[in-house]
């Protein structure tokens, strides 16, 4: 019996392997400022209570716990000014990649149908699109967007530019989406990490945004970037209760739960904002220590008002700004990567030890 074999674009990251190989290869170390991956310890009372949840013999409950589900909803009215959800309006994910990823699906999309995603976004949106036969179409202009769009993704702050939208910015991209019929979702998983105003960033689900009714919004959210639980794999949706039932219900089906243990870890990460104050000011400086020393080597910084990147160009193809930063030993993403075209900038993550960073700029001196 004949299939057809799913039609997805190469894996970006295989081809940045030789300039990562040439900048391990430098005589003064390696410095990777590529993978928005956490460095930093994982807080220990987040850990205690993994630790303490480890007798997890029971299934746990895919639509997560009812103590998890009020964490959600208290950590929306405390931290996103969101103040009207109840336990119906909320879900918890492994992580906010998988959801990210399967969302077409599990919204039962497919071919004929299109997907919009940022024009300068994180590639997983367009493969959940190919994932289910649907068309992505990357714009950043609601009138642009077609007929036939059923889902519509926002990023903000933005994967990789850092890009913030304010309040009008998402009010008309929902009342857009509203009259296509179709669902928007706002990835939001870099809120608490703004650089340029008040924490937290705007969020979809804000009374301003969605004047009154939440139907077809929903606002991802993960505790990777803010909490340093990446391994952990803790996300949750929110908004409106319909999808949010449909989405459980298929989450049912196929067994799309996250474990108790972890559940109960972001009970306590959600009910903590000093872990988050003291993350976010680790990240502060080590933008503090970038930004001038990119400044001073010839780089132009754009957006990255917010989240773990810098979005930074020198006016030429990203892929020669790759190189000569490998030679320099140090690595970073090409906007290839995120469908910049032409491709001019790269991203630069904030996601290095302290001493990684100080070598960075050491090195970045010698550009000046």
């Amino acid at each position: 019996m004949s299939r057809t074999p799913l039609e997805l674009p190469d894996f970006p990251w295989d081809s940045l392997v030789p300039f990562a190989d040439r900048a391990r290869s430098h005589p003064d170390g390696f410095v990777d400022l590529s993978v928005g991956s956490p460095v930093d310890p994982t807080p220990q009372l987040i850990r205690d209570s993994l630790a303490a949840a480890t007798d997890a013999h029971a299934y746990p409950q895919t639509a997560g716990s009812p103590a998890l589900r009020e964490a959600i909803v208290d950590w929306f009215a405390r931290r996103r000014g969101v103040d009207d959800l109840s336990t119906a309006n909320v879900l918890p994910t492994i992580g906010s990649k998988e959801l990210v990823a399967l969302l077409p699906m599990l919204l039962g999309l497919g071919r004929g149908d299109v997907v919009v995603h940022p024009s300068v976004a994180y590639p997983t949106y367009a493969i959940g699109a190919a994932l289910v036969g649907a068309s992505a179409l990357a714009s950043d202009d609601p009138e642009e967007w077609p007929a036939e769009t059923r889902l519509v993704w926002l990023n903000s702050p933005g994967n990789p530019d850092g890009r913030v939208l304010d309040v009008d910015s998402l009010r008309g991209a929902v009342a857009r989406a509203r009259e296509l019929g179709a669902v928007v979702v706002s990835d939001e998983c870099y809120a608490e990490l703004n650089w340029a105003g008040p924490d937290p960033t705007p969020s979809i689900l804000d009374p301003r945004v969605i004047e009154g009714r939440r139907s077809s919004v929903l606002a991802v959210y993960s505790l990777s970037k803010q909490s340093n639980l990446a391994g952990y794999r803790a996300g949750f949706v929110a908004g409106c209760s319909d999808l949010i039932g449909e989405l459980l219900a298929v989450r049912k089906h196929i067994g799309l739960i996250p474990p108790a243990p972890v559940q109960a870890a972001m009970i306590t990460a959600l009910g903590d904002d000093a872990h988050v104050a003291a993350q976010r000011e680790l990240y502060r400086a080590r933008r503090a220590r970038l930004v001038p020393a990119l400044r001073a080597a010839g780089f132009r910084i754009d957006d990255s008002d917010a989240g773990l990147y810098l979005w930074a160009t020198k006016g030429q193809d990203s892929w020669l700004t790759v190189s000569e930063l490998a030679d320099a030993g140090i690595l970073v993403v090409p906007g290839t990567f995120y469908g910049e075209s032409p491709a001019e900038h790269v991203r630069i993550a904030l996601t290095a030890s302290d001493a990684a960073i100080a070598e960075a700029v050491a090195r970045l001196d010698l550009f000046s």
